[in-house]
């Protein structure tokens, strides 16, 4: 539930988007919005909770970076509700050739 709420933010998917392409600072991450840097602070606290992305401390830098066996993990499990409803779709298909062919 919390790294669907994390990406439920188009801004913190925009940060995801943007550590797709490497590890990051949180100066960095803030410089393409108009927001202030404690809220950017505030989103990658959500990201980090949610076990999206990892920090490591650098002397007094706090880089950011994909977290990413918690991301094959949402993959993994949104793969799984595709196959469940294209099953559905599947069988719903049938059901109206069926009743295509009957009239």
């Amino acid at each position: 539930d919390a790294a669907l709420h994390a990406l439920s933010d188009p801004t913190r998917r925009a940060i995801l988007a943007r550590l797709a392409q490497g590890e990051a600072t949180p100066s960095d991450l803030a410089r393409p919005f108009a927001i202030s840097q404690p809220a950017i602070s505030q989103h990658l606290k959500v990201l980090e909770g949610a076990g999206l992305i990892l920090r490591r401390v650098d002397g007094n830098r706090r880089p950011c970076r994909l977290a990413p066996a918690r991301l094959d993990e949402l993959q993994d499990w949104l793969a799984q509700l595709r196959r469940a409803f294209e099953a559905n779709y599947n069988r719903l298909d049938l059901l109206l050739h069926e009743l295509e062919t009957r009239e």
